[in-house]
């Protein structure tokens, strides 16, 4: 593989929210928006006159017709799984074997799933966090197939309500992590992995929850600065345009993040902060807030050091946008970056999805919650 395409892999990010898709890569291999958007056609000629990247960066079309788009993972020779959680399926979009900066081809991978959502790879396997289960299947990343059957590890897993999605990651300790969101905009959740991440054995064995007071983190990334976890989070709806922030949280094991009882700096909740004070005192601030209610969801972190040196190990966020804002606010990728002394500021990365009030790069939302 060349080192363009390593590159590319490392540092592609999913920016995905309910058929939000664009197929982030730099320089080399680039991007791709799924169509329709919003109601309108999408305009090809967008990409070029109205999203803006940094100096020395490019967006352009690396896939088209590619349905529901969710969460996007490379494999190890570079071609590209897509989530289509509506679809109950996984796509594949071949590596760019030819050099003209698209995808070779397109096919289903998997199919018959239910709600596919987080993907990785570990020890020769395809794991796939779906709805109310985990599977893996064996996967050759040469050839790209799959190999054998379709298992499924863990059953049983709480599904529907707002966010019914579950991102999956492997850990740097071989751990399987889980973020499952909460079934509610705020509420105390019967079952407790809800809000939450859960950690796993690679076989699905010895749950635990990880942290909790995790709304809806619908990303997470190990920095590669200090290995630690970094999880976006969203913040409660219906308190008013300007609170709560949303977050970034650097998640440890046994933390409380606040979610329901505390937002932003352990503000007690309105609704479920009374009575909770041990809970809101002990529970852990977020790293970094973002703008209310513009949904952080998917980051990835950047490794590759052939980058400008003010983007080595920052991390690319995608904000789908709010939706519950009386003016629009959100709907780009920004990069963040951490300083010496630990503080960290946010930089716009591709804009221009947001225009006038005008808004491209997205579908409707669902249940009255666009970070479902």
């Amino acid at each position: 593989m060349t080192n363009s395409k390593k590159w590319a892999r490392n540092v592609t990010l999913a920016v995905v929210s309910l058929g939000l898709i664009l197929f982030l890569a730099l320089k080399i291999v680039v991007g791709a928006v799924n169509t329709p958007l919003f109601g309108k056609e999408f305009d090809r000629a967008d990409l070029g006159r109205r999203i803006t990247a940094p100096a020395g960066f490019s967006v352009g079309l690396f896939a088209d017709n590619v349905e529901n788009a969710r969460l996007l993972r490379f494999t190890h020779y570079g071609d590209l799984l897509v989530a289509n959680s509506n679809l109950d399926q996984i796509v594949l979009l071949e590596r760019d074997a030819n050099g003209d900066g698209k995808a070779d081809g397109k096919r289903i991978l998997m199919a018959d799933l239910n709600g596919p959502n987080g993907m990785d790879f570990f020890d020769g396997w395809l794991y796939v966090a779906e709805t109310d289960a985990i599977g893996r299947i064996k996967f050759n990343h040469e050839t790209g197939e799959t190999l054998g059957d379709y298992e499924r590890i863990v059953m049983g897993l709480p599904d529907g309500g707002n966010h019914w999605r579950k991102t999956l990651r492997f850990g740097p300790d071989g751990m399987m992590y889980v973020t499952m969101g909460s079934s509610c905009n705020v509420c105390e959740e019967k079952d407790r992995r809800r809000g939450s991440m859960v950690r796993y054995k690679s076989d699905g064995s010895q749950e635990e929850v990880f942290a909790a007071g995790l709304r809806n983190s619908a990303g997470f990334d190990w920095s590669p600065a200090d290995g630690k976890i970094y999880a976006t989070d969203n913040g409660r709806d219906l308190l008013g345009d300007n609170f709560p922030h949303c977050e970034l949280n650097q998640v440890e094991r046994g933390n409380h993040y606040g979610w329901p009882y505390a937002n932003d700096d352990n503000i007690p909740d309105p609704d479920f902060g009374k009575g909770n004070a041990s809970i809101i005192e002990s529970s852990i601030a977020p790293a970094f807030k973002f703008m209310p209610h513009n949904a952080p969801l998917g980051i990835t972190f950047v490794r590759a050091r052939k980058l400008p040196r003010e983007y080595h190990e920052a991390a690319l966020t995608a904000l789908h946008g709010s939706w519950n804002r009386s003016e629009k606010d959100g709907y780009k990728v920004v990069s963040l970056h951490w300083g010496e002394d630990g503080q960290i500021t946010q930089k716009d990365f591709l804009a221009g999805f947001l225009q006038d009030d005008d808004v491209i790069g997205l579908t409707s939302h669902a249940e009255g919650d666009a970070s479902a």
